[in-house]
């Protein structure tokens, strides 16, 4: 499969993980440990139980928003060392009434525990930021 094919994969699940709150599916795109970078804050998640400790909270907030629809409007990706992958996604988050709740841009490190398989891994880091910052990388792709 290709790359683009397997991060449309990756993300589609990972969208649907949020819609539907579904905590199995959302840890399933991870590797752990992780880590989670936001303005506020930096999460280092070593094991499920704190996976899921910061997900409920993520969760709870999108829940209270009314969160119906979440769009990436752009996405790209570069090759790293190792058969990692660098990815900068811009979001958009619209609430029930369609209306942006929020916008943002996430780069996340995508890393395969296995260097001899063709696979792109999971995800092991994220940083969000403002969609100001937003990167192009050298690869773009479309999430389904």
């Amino acid at each position: 499969m290709q790359v683009e094919q397997e991060l449309s994969v990756l993300f589609t699940r990972y969208i649907e993980a949020f819609k539907f709150y579904n905590m199995d599916a959302v840890l399933s795109c991870y590797h752990l440990p992780c880590t989670l970078h936001t303005p506020e804050k930096i999460a280092y998640l070593a094991n499920e139980e704190q996976f899921k400790q910061e997900f409920i909270d993520i969760f709870t907030m999108l829940k209270h928003a009314n969160i119906s629809k979440i769009v990436a409007a752009k996405a790209s990706y570069q090759y790293c060392q190792y058969n990692s992958l660098d990815v900068c996604i811009d979001w958009l988050f619209y609430d029930e009434n369609n209306e942006l709740f929020t916008d943002f841009t996430a780069f996340y490190h995508i890393a395969n525990s296995d260097r001899n398989s063709e696979s792109i891994g999971k995800i092991v880091s994220v940083v969000s930021h403002e969609l100001q910052n937003s990167i192009e990388l050298a690869q773009p792709f479309k999430i389904l």
